[in-house]
């Protein structure tokens, strides 16, 4: 085995860009879908978990408390753009495009020729049912903001190998 494959470190992929985090605290490509959580622009205490489908743009938009977006009806909502341009400052467009599938005319793609693409082919309002995984795990992203700096191991990664493991 390789000393990659015996690490319990993964290699993170750094932002193509810096974004803030206040719009779209939480944005992902996991699961066949581009899926985030978005901060609600009128209520500070409401958040949408908004995701896309790779492949068929089936996009769905909710609230935390499972309530359905009020602006996606038939066509992408203002959460789902937003979850796109930052998708797109996170991970680039090609990687994007290329995870979601979408083809884009442009030699060089960024969110809206993306989110054009998408949208151009009508696509369908999806299942919010994985809307609890993705809120659940922002909500264990977060608790580790809460931990105070130390080098020493986290209890629930112990279960990984040592870098240095004999297998």
């Amino acid at each position: 085995m390789s000393v990659w494959e015996k690490s319990s470190a993964v290699r993170v992929v750094p932002s193509a860009r810096p974004r803030k985090l206040a719009k779209v605290p939480f944005v992902e490509l996991a699961d066949g879908r581009l899926q985030g959580v978005v901060s609600s622009g009128s209520d500070i205490g409401r958040v949408y978990v908004s995701s896309v489908e790779a492949g068929t743009y089936a996009f769905a938009c909710s609230t935390n408390n499972n309530r359905p977006c009020g602006g996606a009806h038939g066509w992408f909502c203002n959460h789902i753009r937003a979850l796109v341009g930052e998708a797109v400052l996170q991970y680039g467009a090609e990687r994007v495009a290329r995870y979601l599938k979408v083809e884009v005319a442009a030699e060089e793609p960024d969110a809206q020729s993306l989110t054009d693409a998408m949208t151009a082919t009508h696509p369908a309002q999806g299942d919010r049912s994985a809307a609890a995984q993705v809120f659940s795990r922002f909500l264990r992203h977060l608790a580790y903001l809460e931990l105070p700096p130390v080098t020493a191991p986290l209890p629930e990664m112990q279960w990984f190998p040592t870098t240095r493991a004999v297998a």
